[in-house]
């Protein structure tokens, strides 16, 4: 039988963990309005596949599973609609999520076509050759619509503001055992961004952390949730959060431990700004996901 010390990390290992771990991430939470609305946009415009859909009528809300594969190798979004609830408030601290195109000129036509608003068209960015353009979903919700060549993850990007980008950049590789892929400083419109993940950004999906020069607060709104990320041992990831909350801030939101009912071992925390992070079991999340195919 293993040790405790064995089983879970302490003194100046503790941090190791979260660099050695095999993580991914998972899904984006947020809320909708109206689920059908959004399914049908998402679907007919952006070309994602409904995954899944449930219905939990003793919980008074329903939810759907979207993306561009299949969720055991895939990046996918959770859409949550709560019963009665029609409008949130997205706030000023999200940013948008991101989808990658080989043609962002008809992604862009399609979108338009089936009512969705365009609020930047395509072109290159400012000083560079990247073909980028703006949508926006029946929500409020933007997507970044990028050019590129054939990628693994469409689904590509998950933009949010932060107050300390320094800051951030540690708790991310510290907490969550992300690589910082690269920084782009842009003193003409005053903003630096930080792009983190588990692999190159052009084969997964990153967090794309924005901090505006001078801007240390946003509001968080009541429609983005969270995003979740795999872990092979939550008890571990949790000692390593613990740890890293304390020296650069943040909160556990829910101690590590199963979900009642569900049997999914997860734990959750705030990052110094707020952002909340699930860390969910990777077996007890594959097992969960073939039991409701």
């Amino acid at each position: 039988m293993a040790s405790e010390a064995e089983t879970v990390p302490t003194g100046e290992n503790v941090l190791e963990w979260a660099q050695k771990d095999k993580r991914r991430m998972l899904h984006a939470v947020y809320r909708v309005g109206d689920l059908d609305r959004t399914i049908k946009f998402y679907t007919e415009c952006f070309g994602m596949k409904l995954l899944r859909q449930r219905d939990i009528p003793e919980e008074k809300y329903s939810n759907a599973f979207l993306g561009f594969g299949p969720e055991e190798s895939h990046f996918v979004v959770e859409l949550t609609y709560n019963y009665g609830v029609d409008k949130y408030d997205i706030g000023t601290g999200f940013g948008h999520f991101a989808i990658a195109s080989e043609d962002v000129y008809k992604l862009v036509e399609d979108v338009r076509a089936k009512g969705g608003k365009v609020t930047r068209e395509p072109g290159p960015v400012k000083g560079g050759k990247t073909v980028i353009a703006f949508v926006q979903d029946p929500d409020g919700y933007l997507f970044e619509l990028i050019q590129r060549g054939p990628t693994p993850e469409p689904l590509c990007q998950v933009m949010l503001r932060v107050g300390d980008l320094e800051r951030s950049i540690k708790f991310y590789e510290k907490a969550c055992g992300m690589k910082l892929l690269r920084t782009i400083d842009n003193p003409a419109y005053k903003y630096t961004i930080a792009m983190m993940g588990y692999a190159d950004e052009y084969e997964t999906t990153v967090v794309e952390l924005t901090y505006n020069y001078g801007v240390t607060e946003y509001t968080k709104g009541n429609a983005y949730a969270q995003i979740a990320i795999s872990t092979e041992d939550v008890y571990k990831t949790a000692e390593v959060v613990k740890v890293v909350i304390e020296e650069l801030g943040g909160k556990i939101t829910r101690p590590a431990g199963e979900i009642p009912g569900i049997n999914t071992k997860i734990t959750s925390f705030l990052d110094p700004d707020g952002w909340k992070v699930v860390m969910v079991d990777n077996t007890d999340f594959l097992r969960e996901l073939h039991k409701t195919e």
